[in-house]
């Protein structure tokens, strides 16, 4: 009898232990970004910056940003905001970006960037997910 009280108390543990690793993919997955979503709000990004190759507009090339070290597009003249940001923030990892693309004035005020941001996080991660396949 206690072979099977001990036999139904781990697979009790077992079933639990699945539903929590379903639980935390299904979660993980909801705050994944669309690639195709993320290419058409990269739209409101295409008049200052490009991800089709590494040429310079009126602001860097976006081309391999995920985890590329901050204020390093090579020929591009950054602000001086902008270099003391690098040496704080040593890559534009996915946590970073997802914060700049928010508010970039907020995060890194005095640079040569316009745009008020991206206010809704979907359309961040969505962008994020299209800017990382642009590596």
């Amino acid at each position: 009898m206690s072979e099977l009280v001990d036999f139904m108390f781990d697979n009790r543990k077992l079933r639990l232990a699945l539903a929590i690793a379903c639980l935390a993919i299904g979660a993980a997955n909801a705050h994944a970004g669309d690639v195709s979503k993320g290419e058409k709000v990269f739209k409101k990004c295409m008049a200052c910056h490009t991800v089709a190759d590494k040429a310079n507009k009126v602001g860097p090339y976006l081309t391999g940003l995920v985890n590329r070290p901050v204020a390093s597009a090579e020929g591009y003249a950054y602000s001086d905001a902008m270099k003391e940001f690098a040496s704080q923030q040593p890559a534009w990892d996915e946590a970073v970006l997802d914060k700049y693309l928010e508010n970039p004035k907020a995060m890194v005020p005095k640079t040569k960037m316009a745009f008020a941001g991206l206010k809704k996080a979907d359309e961040r991660a969505d962008l994020i997910a299209f800017l990382l396949t642009k590596q």
